[in-house]
């Protein structure tokens, strides 16, 4: 399996931006409390974006991307992202 970037919309409204190579598993830890710092106090977390990455490096400068973005534009990035889009 490829390499993926991420938003997770937490309980109190908020975005955080990952990637990984499992998105089922990575998201069940946000939801377990073994994933992030952040996510934790914050659960449950839920998908809110997906997108498919050439390999690990470009998964980390996508994801640097995603985390510099204000949160007008993740939302925007959510809002027009369908759950079967999957990768």
């Amino acid at each position: 399996m490829g390499w993926s970037v991420y938003l997770v919309r937490c309980r109190d409204g908020s975005l955080y931006a990952g990637c990984t190579t499992d998105l089922d598993r990575r998201i069940a830890a946000h939801n377990a409390g073994t994933g992030a710092k952040y996510t934790r106090a914050r659960r449950p977390v839920t998908l809110a974006y997906a997108s498919p990455c050439e390999g690990r490096s470009d998964a980390l400068k996508q994801e640097a991307a995603l985390k510099k973005l204000p949160k007008v534009r993740k939302e925007a990035l959510a809002a027009g992202w369908q759950k079967g889009d999957t990768p």
